[in-house]
């Protein structure tokens, strides 16, 4: 078992939930109004006067065989609007109930 951080700006989370119903990937923790900034050319998201833009936060454990299909989607989403920001995250699960 796998898990995947995906962290997106909220104007994608109706694209990235459809992501995860067309792939099957039921089960998932959604975090509201997250705040942070890229590592790389990211501007903050802070829900500030002056930054005023949010994150999303999404953890979901799947089988190790849903993640390359779900990074071909993901990838695709962040690359039709990079400016507005997109990361996953591959974490290994070594034990759940």
């Amino acid at each position: 078992m796998k898990s995947v951080f995906i962290v997106f700006n909220q104007s994608h989370q109706d694209r990235v939930e459809y992501i995860l119903d067309m792939l099957e990937i039921k089960g998932f923790t959604l975090w509201g109004e997250v705040q942070g900034r890229g590592s790389v050319d990211g501007e903050p998201h802070r829900g500030t006067h002056t930054w005023p833009e949010m994150n999303v936060s999404i953890l979901a454990v799947m089988d190790e065989s849903k993640i390359d299909p779900l990074f071909e989607k993901l990838r695709t989403l962040n690359e039709l609007n990079r400016e507005v920001g997109l990361r996953a995250f591959v974490w290994n699960i070594e034990r759940n109930l």
